[in-house]
C-alpha cells in the first residue's frame, strides 16, 4: 500500500480496526475514499473511532468543529459522511439524509469513488467549517 499525505493522529492500527470484518469490496472502497481525501487535501487530519466503526477527516482532530467528512463502512456500502452536508451545494442530488446539518452519501461500488461530482463535493465540505470562522 501506497503512503498516504494523513497526519494521523490515531494510529494505521485503529483505521484497520474501523473497516476489520468487512468484505473486501467495502475494504477497497474505504481506502478508496481515504485516498481520495489525502489527494484532495494533502496533510489531512485523520481520527479513528473503532469502537464506533468510524473514520473523520479534517484540519485538525476536533470531531464537529474541525472535521468536515466522515468513513463509515457497512455491511453492503461505506457511508461518506459531510459534517456540515446541509449547508452543501448538491446539484447531482448524491446526498442523503434529513437532519440539520450531517448529510452522507452510500458508496456501494469502487467505481463511486471516481465521480467528479463526490470530489466536489468534498473539495466544497473541506472549504467549510462554520465552527471555525
Amino acid at each position: 500500500m501506497m503512503k498516504l499525505n494523513i497526519n494521523m493522529v490515531t494510529s494505521q492500527a485503529e483505521f484497520d480496526a474501523v473497516i476489520a470484518g468487512r468484505d473486501e469490496k467495502i475494504v477497497e472502497i474505504s481506502h478508496a475514499l481515504r485516498s481520495l481525501l489525502a489527494d484532495i487535501m494533502p496533510g489531512i487530519t485523520e481520527v479513528s473511532w473503532p469502537k464506533m466503526k468510524i473514520a473523520g477527516y479534517g484540519v485538525g482532530p476536533k470531531k464537529m468543529s474541525e472535521h468536515f467528512c466522515y468513513i463509515a463502512p457497512f455491511t453492503k456500502h461505506v457511508n461518506l459522511g459531510f459534517i456540515y452536508g446541509a449547508d452543501l451545494h448538491d446539484p447531482d442530488g448524491l446526498m442523503e439524509g434529513t437532519g440539520q446539518a450531517l448529510r452522507h452519501i452510500k458508496i456501494k461500488s469502487l467505481d463511486q469513488t471516481t465521480n467528479p461530482a463526490i470530489k466536489a463535493l468534498i473539495d466544497q465540505a473541506s472549504k467549510h467549517l462554520p465552527k471555525l470562522a
